[in-house]
């Protein structure tokens, strides 16, 4: 995958004068089209959802503005692009973020957040069916790529070079975000170039996975692992699992804290594979099936079905969705290396499931699309179409959630 990564530092006064000027913003009220004043009822919202309706939000992570790109999803799973973007009021970088969760929803879906590592800040939208309302632009470090919440909580994944590590938030009633003073944590590697921040079910531990190798570290390929105080600061120094395979891209996790990592293999032909693991309070892990391989190329996302039943993971390379079983001792077998296909050239990248887990929603880079497939019971997907339109082509679009 040669997916650039931006590099830059912002001295220190600089990042203070962000923070200052950004927190200014915190409580600025907007339209659903992002403009100052009170929100309207404008037809690019179209008529109130419906039961078993729902939402599906991208971003454009464009340079000179990013932007949410807005569907309506219908009670059968296909999907409506609506007529006008949502700025974030943020800048995005014009390539992917190359991370899993740039863009989150709340877990009652009443707020959205989304990163823009072009700015070092952090969008917060309220979620009224289709329509977004800003709530909040605040600093988030350099380069805020990855998001995860729990409870009251936000961690961010920072990725610039410069500093790579996360740093926390506390999550008002009302979704605004107040830092955590002091909370910002370094990663066990300097060069980890890191894919993903993630809280467990419980929200006491994180674990970020990190893409590159450091020969020089013991294990050489890691999965850091913090735990989570009841201040809801991590530990000072994160723990150093290893790896069971080779580039750990992303990862999802099942309520009974066993998890799925996807591991690209640095894009080799036909290598992708996915190890499941179990994780302990410590922040430790144990692999229970190691590199499962999936016959594609470049696997870097990865969600788990509301039933635990199944993993899905998006292969880059291979225009490809796998699906594995995850069964109830968490080992992983693989169901269909090519279970979706949305074209040789589409580059799946974010997956997300709606809210009652029987469809499955896949941001396609390559081509500026979002593909939508229903989930049959026995984890096989069936396609429903794929609309295009409000996202960039081949450009860095990235961020998927829905419900």
């Amino acid at each position: 995958m040669n997916r650039q990564m931006k590099i830059r530092s912002i001295p220190a006064a600089l990042a203070l004068l962000a923070a200052v000027g950004t927190m200014a913003l915190a409580q600025v009220s907007a339209s659903a089209d992002g403009s100052s004043g009170p929100a309207s009822s404008s037809r690019q919202n179209g008529p109130p959802l419906r039961d078993g309706e729902g939402a599906v939000f991208a971003m454009t992570n464009a340079t000179e503005a990013n932007e949410i790109v807005v569907y309506r999803r219908a009670g059968d799973g296909t999907l409506e692009r609506l007529n006008r973007n949502v700025p974030t009021r943020g800048l995005g970088i014009g390539v992917d973020t190359d991370t899993q969760g740039p863009l989150r929803l709340s877990s009652d879906n009443r707020f959205l957040y989304a990163v823009n590592p072009g700015s070092d800040n952090i969008t917060v939208f309220e979620v009224n069916g289709t329509r977004l309302k800003f709530l909040q632009l605040i600093y988030a470090g350099d380069q805020p790529l990855s998001l995860t919440l729990t409870d009251d909580l936000l961690y961010v994944l920072n990725g610039s070079v410069a500093g790579n590590g996360i740093r926390g938030f506390r999550r008002a009633a009302d979704g605004t975000l107040t830092p955590l003073s002091g909370s910002f944590r370094e990663l066990s590697s300097p060069i980890a170039v890191p894919g993903e921040v993630r809280f467990s079910p419980d929200g006491r531990v994180i674990l970020v996975t990190q893409k590159t190798t450091n020969v020089l570290l013991t294990p050489q390929n890691a999965i850091d692992g913090f735990t989570i105080g009841d201040d809801g600061y991590a530990s000072a120094m994160p723990v150093r699992n290893a790896s069971f395979g080779l580039r750990p891209f992303s990862l999802a996790f099942r309520g009974d804290n066993r998890l799925v990592v996807v591991e690209s293999f640095n894009a080799a032909p036909n290598l992708a594979a996915a190890s499941s693991y179990l994780l302990s309070p410590d922040a430790t892990i144990s692999v229970i099936s190691g590199s499962v391989q999936n016959g594609q190329t470049d696997i870097c996302w990865v969600v788990i079905s509301n039933d635990g039943r199944f993993a899905f993971t998006a292969n880059f390379g291979s225009g490809t969705i796998s699906t594995y079983a995850f069964s109830p001792a968490g080992t992983l077998s693989l169901i269909n290396g090519a279970a979706g296909f949305s074209g040789a050239m589409s580059q799946p990248v974010d997956l997300s499931l709606s809210a009652d887990g029987r469809f499955l929603y896949n941001l396609l880079r390559g081509t500026g699309a979002v593909a939508a497939f229903r989930i049959e019971p026995n984890g096989s997907l069936t396609s429903l179409g794929i609309v295009a339109g409000g996202l960039p082509v081949a450009n860095g679009a990235s961020g998927l959630a829905s419900y």
